[in-house]
């Protein structure tokens, strides 16, 4: 039998993946794989287990490490992961499974899902190394400190993420903010919904400088910057439409000023992927972003603003501006389906 370590959030899809799990590992049992599990127990957990397990030397090159739940176990897991050579599957279990939308992994479909796992394509696949400022701990968040596993920072008072599906910032980091002090009685996707209809009417504006790359540096009256390593994230929007995670180059996209009205209205043009063009949305091939808040006065700050400027790593808003994106490719192995559109990128 084939030994694989299988990383499991049992609170993914509201727990409904830990009552599931009993019948998935003997489905994969079933398959022939000899299993080791490690449940997850809170934040930072799965991260931490998958660099043991490097640093131990239980898996290396070519090992298989599975994630079970969503995009959130994944980011940890591939963040425990990165550099080792290990080989990260998935058996989705979250709400958006962007990752296993870039992937073609399966989605509800344990079938489907076993068989990549055995009958797969291993691909190395890029990320974004995310430096920037932490934002003011929240009560039951994510934690905010500096990682063994992600590297040090190299300018003073910052930390370390690395992403592996995207980062934003603007309102939708805002939001994703939100969820952890509000609407914790609500769950799935009607609490995002909720959260945004209810944080864009009072979402105060900000001022960006935003400098690409050796380009010079311009300032934006920011609603939304978001850089992926696919094309989708939030469950399936195309917010960065032609990028791929085997680029050499990253896609950034970066919306200015938009009114509330078409902030609410753009969804359907991103679902698609047709939101490039339309109300000043631009798309920029990029390797690397610098982002500074602008004060009232005009003036681009190097220490954050008294009103922060969040900005994302994988869903945990616990960062804030000043930050620096770096594209760097082939940062993990990822297994997917046989073939996906990307592979003759």
């Amino acid at each position: 039998m084939a030994r694989v370590q299988v990383i499991v959030n049992p609170a993914s899809r509201d727990g409904r993946c830990g009552k599931a799990w009993p019948t998935v590992r003997e489905r994969m049992e079933a398959d022939g794989w000899q299993v080791e599990a490690y449940m997850t127990t809170g934040p930072g957990d799965a991260a931490r287990h998958a660099h043991q397990l490097v640093g131990e030397g239980n898996v290396g090159p070519g090992d298989l490490v599975v994630a079970v739940g969503g995009d959130g176990v994944v980011h940890e897991v591939a963040s425990g992961l990165r550099g080792s050579g290990a080989v990260l599957g998935q058996i989705p279990f979250g709400s958006g499974n962007d990752f296993a939308i870039t992937h073609g992994i399966p989605r509800d479909d344990l079938n489907g899902a076993l068989r990549c796992l055995k009958e797969g394509t291993d691909r190395p696949s890029g990320a974004w190394r995310l430096e920037a400022h932490p934002a003011a701990p929240e009560s039951g968040g994510y934690p905010v400190n500096a990682n063994p596993w992600d590297g040090p920072s190299e300018e003073e008072g910052r930390i370390v993420r690395w992403t592996f599906l995207e980062t934003d910032a603007g309102i939708s980091s805002s939001i994703s903010r939100a969820k952890l002090r509000r609407a914790k009685w609500l769950h799935g996707p009607i609490k995002y919904t909720w959260l945004g209809v209810s944080t864009i009417p009072v979402w105060r504006r900000r001022h960006v400088e935003l400098q690409m790359d050796d380009k010079p540096a311009e300032t934006v009256d920011l609603t939304l910057l978001a850089a992926c390593t696919g094309e989708t994230f939030g469950g399936g929007y195309r917010v960065c439409p032609g990028m791929a995670p085997n680029h050499e180059e990253a896609v950034l996209v970066v919306a200015p000023r938009l009114s509330r009205w078409r902030m609410l209205n753009l969804m359907g043009s991103v679902k698609k992927g047709k939101h490039v063009g339309i109300w000043g949305i631009t798309s920029h091939r990029v390797r690397r972003i610098n982002l500074r808040p602008v004060d009232p006065a005009g003036a681009p700050s190097d220490t954050p603003l008294p009103l922060p400027t969040y900005i994302q790593a994988d869903g945990e808003p616990i960062l804030q501006l000043p930050a620096t994106l770096t594209w760097h490719p082939a940062q993990i192995i990822a297994r997917g389906a046989k073939t996906v559109p990307w592979d003759s990128e």
